[in-house]
């Protein structure tokens, strides 16, 4: 299939299809004319790549499993786990600091309210 047909059907743009190409997460083949030829796998791996990109993480992240993960379940590759493990670690750090955010923003929130507040006491 070409990289038209593969974008329609998965629903990926052309664009990032040749970008998950850039990256070796997809190969096609190259015909005489430079066009690229899909194979009907190609889906499954578009499909596969989205699931992952939507898990928050990183074309590099995946192309270090995808292989695996495409010939066998997430179970079986070793590779999954510390991967998965670094990207809550992040997620954790970036709850933390939006935590922090959120209690500043409450904070200066409330002062502001009581000075208002106070000012129409004062009226």
């Amino acid at each position: 299939m070409k990289i038209g047909e593969l974008s329609t059907c998965t629903g990926v743009s052309i664009r990032s299809l040749r970008y998950y190409e850039q990256q070796g997460l997809l190969t096609p083949v190259r015909l005489e004319n430079g066009y690229r030829e899909y194979s009907p796998f190609a889906e499954e791996q578009v499909r596969t790549i989205q699931l992952y990109l939507n898990l928050g993480l990183s074309t590099e992240q995946i192309a270090g499993f995808l292989h695996c993960v495409l010939k066998n379940k997430e179970s079986f590759c070793e590779e999954i786990v510390p991967v998965y493990r670094e990207k809550l670690k992040e997620i954790d750090e970036q709850i933390k600091l939006l935590q922090s955010i959120k209690s500043n923003l409450e904070e200066r929130m409330q002062s502001i309210l009581e000075e208002q507040s106070s000012q129409e006491r004062e009226e």
